[in-house]
């Protein structure tokens, strides 16, 4: 049994974003202790062959999968009213879909950015807020992955980093609104991680993350810290010494500090 396992007990975890990236990793890492996995995501064949696997690996799992395009409400909708038909209720939800877009904003695609407001906080909110009342019948938990990002304005991720600043206070606040219905909300947020997420934030081939290969934290590690942070009722927690060290000195730092650190920031090359 996995690190995570031996740590966490969950009858019926929900994670979207689950073909990939850290939301793949949390279904893996979950597997062991989990009775039920709900996995969400657009590509319903990589979620039929990604549950295949789970359940050749850990018999005793039970998985379901919804192909569902989370950044439209139909498709949330949808998602919702089957999780209800099916009998379906999380006692864990982790609200791991995201995506960003990588260069200044005036020559963003607006529906690019339309899609990345609506991913990052329009259906994590939505989805929370459908899924609360159940959450809170059974004691649950709420996993919100968000961003070190999140702490600073950004040139060049201006969007990206205002919507991980959402999830982050909105993760604050809820925990503290359900701190006496027996509730945790955990908000991470890691620093650069190897996923898929650059590929996709990038516009075309080029305009490479200006991101030191040393800040660099193993999407596994990231997983594992975080339901490890999540049975321990931590709030927040930043993944990796170097950033969590990056956090801790960013929160000292005045606003006109941050100015200054974000002014002489390395800048998309195209």
């Amino acid at each position: 049994m996995s690190d995570s396992g031996s740590l966490l007990e969950f009858r019926c975890a929900l994670i979207t974003g689950a073909s990939s990236g850290l939301g793949l990793k949390y279904a893996r890492q979950l597997a062991p202790c989990a009775e039920t996995l709900i996995l969400v995501a657009r590509r319903e064949q990589l979620l039929e062959e990604i549950a295949t696997d789970l359940v050749t690996s850990f018999p005793h799992l039970r998985v379901k999968i919804f192909a569902s395009d989370l950044t439209r409400d139909t498709g949330r909708d949808h998602l919702i009213n089957s999780l209800s038909q099916a009998d379906l209720y999380p006692d864990l939800l982790v609200n791991n879909a995201g995506m960003g877009d990588y260069g200044e904003f005036r020559s963003s695609n607006w529906s690019k950015t339309e899609q990345m407001i609506r991913l990052n906080m329009e259906a994590l909110t939505h989805l929370t807020h459908a899924l609360l009342p159940g959450l809170i019948t059974r004691q649950g938990a709420i996993l919100n992955v968000s961003s070190l990002a999140g702490l600073l304005p950004i040139p060049d991720f201006a969007v990206y980093s205002a919507t991980k600043a959402y999830v982050t206070s909105f993760s604050e606040a809820l925990r503290l609104e359900l701190s006496d219905q027996g509730v945790r909300v955990l908000a991470v947020c890691p620093g650069p991680v190897k996923t898929g997420f650059g590929e996709i934030a990038r516009r075309g081939r080029s305009g490479k993350l200006p991101v030191q290969e040393s800040f660099y934290v193993p999407a596994d590690k990231v997983v594992r810290d975080s339901l490890r942070a999540l049975r321990l009722n931590r709030p927040r927690i930043y993944p990796g010494l170097k950033i969590a060290a990056a956090a801790a000195v960013i929160g000292l730092l005045p606003i006109a500090a941050i100015r200054l650190l974000m002014s002489s920031r390395p800048r998309r090359s195209d």
